[in-house]
């Protein structure tokens, strides 16, 4: 099991079955007070533009891809990335955030998540 914050997930290099699940309770969007976050929203409220499609979501889309690729580091890694934050499904940008990830099955179901890991090599 590895934990970790936000700010763990940049370099952190766990190869093979070391590592194979990956769970990420929320989206990696900034805390709104967050000072420098507040000072970008105000400059691009500023300038007309829309400060979550601009900034926020493309940052935690980084963020979130950053994350989950602590899962897989090569070519021989399997595992399971377990997104838990409901906005997933629940908001519009959610399809935006699912699609940026690398192409991989989609599950709600434990019993494919348990037949999947039956079939990794003990």
């Amino acid at each position: 099991m590895l934990l970790g914050a936000a700010s763990f997930w940049e370099g952190v290099d766990v190869r093979g079955e070391a590592l194979s699940v990956v769970l990420i309770d929320k989206l990696p969007f900034a805390p709104p007070d967050d000072p420098v976050l507040a000072a970008k929203i105000e400059a691009l409220r500023a300038e007309g533009g829309n400060p979550f499609l601009q900034y926020q979501l493309p940052q935690a889309i980084l963020a979130l891809k950053q994350g989950s690729g602590r899962l897989i580091r090569d070519e021989t890694d399997r595992g399971v990335l377990v997104l838990c934050d409901p906005r997933l499904r629940s908001r519009p940008y959610g399809r935006a955030i699912l699609a940026s990830l690398p192409p991989m099955k989609q599950t709600r179901e434990l019993a494919e998540v348990e037949s999947f890991f039956a079939r990794m090599p003990a």
